[in-house]
């Protein structure tokens, strides 16, 4: 079944049935042990200071007639019930370009070969994204290095002895000896994983991504040169053998590459012949990508502020309780929140959307003593007008500020990606010069 982000779709009791096991999960309980072929993008919270990890992944509506979702898209499948959740700018069942544009701006790649189609194949065109960006990340803290076992058999002795390979191997003695030992390697079981998603990947529909850029091929030449005992005959074992997830102090960003690639080699083997019950797929929170793909576009006229860098921010005096903005103007006069909620559709909110909507933003401006606060939301199709909210106080001498609503205009009727790109390209333009206060003062 095909739904979208922020809807509501029918459902049969035998996807019900399937959907129950995963509708109400939030997504920090998604953990590998639970769910070892689910994978969820961001894979890390710590930066965000959102509400992220407590999102549900789907829910079921009261008389269990309809599924509800929310920011959260991607692909699930569970038995013979295959969940679709696609961008609303996908509309009328055609392709998926804006997701598919976010990602790859955010990924820092620039693809047209890959398929766009709304369809659990394009899903799977997600995890190719993101490999290079996590290979970069975990090749950052060097190569990956354990102590493996190695079997020799020839005459510079240096470990414990194999007396049945020697007699095996050795008999009547030529003059070598068949012994183990134990070697701190680059080459291991984790290395030659990446390896692997490496030899499938530049097959994978003649995808050009590993040659995109200076820094994805360093890292591919650096795993080339660590894994000289590589065999394609020999995927099945790697698999195997990095099933039981790596533990590391130092290599933790090997951790989530390693669950990447297993996703990527194992990918037809969860789609067609996954195990009964078991969950598979891949999921996008699409406002964690809609912001950082506003980070790009605004990095010259605002900083993008995570938890985990840079500055430090907090509410009340000796340090007490820290905030995180989306974004701050240079000059922190003006504060901005991307929202990836269809602001256009209302204009009146009940209390709890209005708390998660304007309450934290006007909390914001007081803090950074700012009397202009941004929304920053995609719009779909037409030009989307600014609108502009003054804050009302009691008495008529004082400037209570104002809540200022920027769209992005995402076409949807595009017919190929090529034109979907050269369109938001414009739009960006535009949406730029609308974050400037030259538009709405």
């Amino acid at each position: 079944m095909i739904t979208y982000d922020y809807s509501q779709a029918p459902i049969s009791p035998d996807e019900r049935q399937d959907l129950e096991v995963i509708a109400g999960v939030r997504i920090e309980d998604i953990t590998i042990e639970d769910y070892p072929n689910l994978l969820v993008f961001p894979d890390s919270f710590d930066s965000y200071d959102r509400d992220l990890a407590r999102k549900e992944v789907c829910a079921i509506s009261a008389d269990g007639s309809k599924l509800v979702t929310n920011s959260i898209v991607g692909f699930i499948g569970r038995n013979k019930t295959h969940l679709s959740i696609h961008s609303r700018f996908a509309k009328g069942g055609g392709a998926d370009f804006f997701l598919h544009y976010m990602l790859q701006r955010v990924a820092r790649i620039n693809l047209f070969n890959l398929s766009h189609a709304i369809d659990e194949d394009a899903v799977f065109d997600f995890l190719i994204y993101m490999f290079p960006q996590y290979l970069k990340k975990a090749l950052s803290q060097g190569v990956y290095k354990k102590y493996v076992v190695r079997k020799y058999n020839d005459a510079n002795v240096k470990g414990s002895i194999d007396l049945n390979r020697h007699i095996r191997y050795n008999e009547p003695f030529n003059g070598q000896v068949a012994y183990s030992t134990r070697e701190h390697s680059y080459d291991n079981e984790v290395t030659q994983l990446i390896r692997h998603t490496i030899e499938f990947i530049k097959s994978y529909r003649d995808c050009s991504l590993l040659n995109e850029d200076l820094g994805t091929q360093e890292a591919v030449s650096q795993i080339y040169a660590v894994t000289s005992s590589y065999l394609p005959a020999q995927r099945s074992s790697i698999i195997n053998k990095n099933l039981r997830p790596m533990v590391h102090p130092y290599y933790s960003e090997y951790l989530p590459l390693q669950k990447l690639c297993l996703q990527i080699l194992r990918y037809e083997e969860l789609k067609y012949g996954q195990e009964e019950d078991e969950i598979y797929g891949v999921l996008v929170d699409a406002a964690w990508l809609w912001e950082e793909y506003l980070a790009l576009l605004l990095s010259e006229k605002y900083n993008h502020y995570l938890k985990s860098e840079g500055e430090s921010f907090y509410l009340f005096e000796e340090d007490c309780q820290q905030i995180i903005p989306d974004y701050l103007s240079l000059d922190k006069k003006i504060v901005a929140d991307a929202k990836y909620i269809p602001l256009d559709q209302e204009s009146v909110y009940g209390e709890e959307k209005a708390t998660s909507i304007y309450y934290k933003t006007i909390t914001y401006m007081y803090r950074f003593c700012s009397n202009t606060g941004l929304l920053l939301y995609p719009h779909p199709d037409e030009d989307p007008k600014i609108k502009e909210l003054k804050i009302k106080t009691e008495k008529e001498h004082i400037n209570g500020g104002r809540i200022v609503k920027v769209g992005l205009r995402i076409l949807s009727n595009c017919q190929d990606f090529d034109s979907f790109c050269s369109s938001m390209k414009d739009s960006e333009l535009h949406f730029v010069r609308s974050c400037d206060p030259s538009c709405w003062q």
